[in-house]
């Protein structure tokens, strides 16, 4: 992996992701700890964590037309010095004793969309700053720095809500995007390929659209990740601390189980980063299977060593999907398109989860939490099983080390059987 370091521009870059998803896996985990502590009621948890991630998944689009348009690095600076206003005033208000769930729903909605505009730039920046043979490293650094992460983070978080205040964690994410936003402004992409005139929005939304929905291995995973991310991953943020706390008797557990999860997907992309599977997606896709039942585990309060070992599986196999996946992407999706074909992606993967977020707590008054955590992850298991129904998600081959393909050409594999 190391190799892809040797790249100016890729070094600037992953230094600046590590920065950033310090504070975002941080602070996702102290939401559901301040908010059950302030209010100790799921259903503002879900309120927060949706006003969150709605306006990601209403702007992301547009947010890969953008990034694909204006200099990507330009587009991150930006929605990274965004982002640090937000939750430095955040922290402000926690910090004076003035914070009330409506400002943390405004605040999210508004950091939420700035996001939107991030992810699908960050996707289509990474190849630009490396060789075209070190794509699958460059890949598997950037998903190493934000597993190490989501380690190191949850426990960080679990100290600084529990221990210091939720002031202290909203405060330290602000710091983190101004590190990535001096760091990002240093960072020069190489071009990849010619890029196609601009058109209308509308057009180009349509151009993104197509390129997702000819590639079945694109458009049944991204469903696939819909569901399962409705099913086990809302409840699992949702009620995890309340689950925690009533299995355990201390929410610290979540954090922790946090932390557990890390390890493995740190070792997953390590793993993910030796290995370059003849048949990617699908044996990405294999690999997240553990991942739900993971939550199940988590629901119905086994020994502690036993959670953390269950936790760390699925972190694993996600850790090797995410190389696999991105690396699929960047070879596969012609340059000029990647940032709104990972915008689909994003926007996809997402569209349910606020809803997730959003009927969790009710549910859980009506049903029990312990009963909508473990349901949800065996269900979340099933929708990402049914992901491997299309033929080209199973078949689908890696290529070989070499330029990517130009323009149309990319989309010549898809008739051709490895596809």
């Amino acid at each position: 992996m190391l190799t892809a370091l040797r790249s100016r521009d890729f070094r600037f870059l992953f230094l600046s992701q590590t920065a950033s998803v310090i504070g975002d896996a941080l602070v996702l985990v102290a939401i559901g700890l301040y908010v059950t502590r302030l209010t100790g009621d799921p259903s503002d948890v879900g309120l927060v964590l949706g006003a969150y991630s709605l306006p990601l998944i209403v702007f992301v689009l547009f947010g890969g037309v953008l990034a694909d348009r204006l200099p990507r690095q330009l587009v991150m600076v930006v929605s990274d010095l965004v982002r640090a206003a937000l939750h430095g005033t955040l922290a402000v208000l926690i910090a004076t004793g003035a914070v009330q769930i409506w400002h943390m729903v405004v605040i999210g909605a508004l950091f939420g969309t700035a996001e939107a505009f991030f992810r699908p730039a960050y996707t289509g920046l990474v190849p630009q700053t490396v060789p075209e043979e070190q794509i699958q490293q460059a890949q598997a650094l950037t998903g190493l720095s934000r597993e190490v992460a989501s380690i190191a983070s949850p426990a960080l978080a679990t100290a600084l809500v529990l221990g210091a205040g939720g002031a202290w964690a909203f405060g330290l994410d602000a710091a983190t995007f101004l590190v990535s936003a001096a760091l990002l402004a240093r960072v020069r992409g190489r071009d990849r390929g010619t890029p196609t005139e601009p058109t209308t929005v509308l057009q180009e939304l349509r151009e993104g659209a197509r390129a997702v929905a000819e590639r079945a291995w694109v458009w049944a995973t991204i469903v696939a990740f819909s569901f399962a991310l409705l099913l086990a991953l809302a409840p699992f943020f949702v009620l995890g601390a309340k689950v925690a706390d009533e299995q355990y008797g201390t929410d610290a557990v979540f954090g922790f189980a946090n932390v557990a999860w890390g390890v493995g997907t740190v070792a997953g992309a390590v793993l993910g980063a030796r290995r370059r599977p003849q048949r990617p997606v699908f044996a990405g896709m294999v690999a997240t299977l553990p991942w739900g039942l993971c939550v199940a585990v988590f629901a119905l309060g086994p020994p502690l060593p036993l959670l953390y070992a269950a936790m760390a599986v699925g972190g694993l196999g996600m850790g090797m999907f995410a190389v696999w996946w991105e690396t699929a992407l960047a070879e596969r999706i012609p340059p000029h398109l990647l940032s709104r074909v990972s915008a689909w992606d994003w926007m996809g993967s997402l569209l349910l989860l606020p809803v997730g977020y959003l009927l969790a707590g009710p549910l859980a008054k009506a049903w029990g939490p312990v009963e909508v955590m473990a349901w949800g992850g065996v269900l979340g298991t099933v929708a990402c099983a049914l992901g491997l129904l299309p033929r080209s998600t199973r078949n689908l081959r890696r290529l070989p080390d070499g330029p990517p393909p130009a323009g149309d050409l990319a989309l010549l594999p898809l008739g051709q059987p490895s596809a």
